[in-house]
């Protein structure tokens, strides 16, 4: 089981999955704008999402949870 952090402070844009979905390693779990730039969060491995914590336009502050895999 992992908990995919923010690594970095940023808006997040776009959540592209959702709880129960599979997903492959490097597969983009969220979009983050920082600095006016898009960032992809991918996972880190593969596995089910087992929890989504953000959602659109909310705030993130570096190391805040995005997304827990089991």
């Amino acid at each position: 089981m992992a908990v995919v952090r923010a690594e970095m402070a940023g808006k997040v844009l776009e959540v592209c999955v959702a709880e129960g979905d599979a997903v492959g390693e490097d597969q983009d779990l969220v979009i983050i704008e920082s600095m006016k730039m898009q960032i992809p969060v991918g996972s880190p491995e593969e596995g089910t999402v087992k929890k989504v914590f953000v959602v659109p336009e909310q705030f993130l502050n570096e190391g805040d949870p995005i997304v827990e895999l089991s």
